[in-house]
């Protein structure tokens, strides 16, 4: 009888504490630094949400190794939906793989996941005077000109050096890595000259695209981007299977394992709120994003489903931080 009474009285506590959720300001981890797409994503769902809980909601930025610091400050939180934060399918996905055993958490077992809240695609650009004008012409070109062909990334296990890995492993055309501290200088030269071309998001890369600086082949998703739905997918391009091998790029939010039920559900329901909210919608457009909103079940089944996915490309990159 005594367990029972226990297991009613944590169940009743737990239900009150949800019900005066939130109490006091929750805090936002994003574990990047300021001033990129994931801060520009974050503050003003962070501000929308504050609106709809009747607390402030505090944006911290926690950036450094791959972003697996400000995820591990979050994973190590405690567990009472007070600390809540940024997860990508870079820190959550591809991250375990890219760091092994230096990863002082479980991705999946270690966070609560509450929330997916956009997708987003990578897009191929070439330097205009790489003779392609296709992905087919490209992987053609790489072929018949070995050493002649590279892309650039963000860095070593970055998505887009791993999208331009998935290219490699299913086109079997040598194309050389060139991993640099940002997109922002892979990008500079890539419209240099100095590599051919790289994969980066559809923000960064519509202005340079409109500039005639760079020239688009083809975006990862696996359907055209309503953002640029001239430019054809991979799979169109003579790229077979490389939506199932690692398309899916995303945003989600969230905070340490173990937080109660009822709390996760209050969270998931102002958070969806916020982010169909009509001015947040704006925003998403703003930055080629794509609302994708789910239960905090379904974004789990999504991470389990990418982290396996991502783990294979990792291992056929040999892209492991050692």
């Amino acid at each position: 009888m005594k367990p029972l009474i226990l297991v009613l009285g944590f169940a009743f506590s737990t239900l009150c504490a949800a019900q005066g959720f939130p109490s006091k300001p929750l805090r936002w981890i994003v574990p990047f630094p300021p001033g990129g797409s994931t801060d520009g994503f974050s503050r003003p769902l962070a501000a929308k949400l504050s609106e709809l809980l009747g607390q402030p909601v505090v944006v911290e930025n926690i950036g450094g190794a791959g972003a697996s610091i400000g995820s591990d400050r979050i994973a190590k939180s405690a567990p009472d939906g007070y600390t809540i934060g940024l997860a990508t399918t870079g820190s959550h996905a591809i991250n375990p793989h890219i760091y092994g055993a230096k990863l002082p958490h479980d991705t999946i077992k270690d966070f609560t996941h509450i929330a997916l809240a956009v997708s987003y695609v990578n897009v191929l650009v070439v330097n205009p005077n790489v003779p392609a004008k296709s992905v087919g012409e490209l992987i053609a070109y790489a072929k018949a000109n070995p050493g002649k062909v590279s892309f650039g990334s963000a860095g070593n296990g970055s998505s887009n050096h791993l999208s331009g890995e998935v290219l490699k492993v299913l086109s079997k055309a040598p194309m050389e890595h060139i991993p640099y501290k940002g997109s922002g200088p892979a990008m500079t030269d890539v419209m240099a000259g100095n590599i051919s071309f790289m994969f980066d998001v559809l923000i960064t890369s519509i202005p340079q695209m409109n500039a005639g600086r760079v020239r688009a082949l083809a975006v990862t998703s696996a359907k055209r981007s309503p953002y640029v739905p001239d430019v054809p997918t991979m799979d169109e391009s003579g790229v077979p299977g490389y939506n199932e091998a690692g398309s899916d790029l995303w945003f989600g939010i969230v905070g340490p394992a173990g937080i109660p039920r009822p709390i996760v559900a209050r969270l998931n329901e102002k958070l969806i709120e916020a982010l169909r909210a009509p001015d947040m919608r704006q925003r998403i457009r703003i930055q080629a994003f794509d609302l994708w909103t789910s239960t905090p079940e379904e974004f789990s089944a999504v991470l389990k489903a990418d982290h396996a996915k991502w783990g294979k490309i990792v291992r056929a990159a040999g892209a492991r931080i050692d």
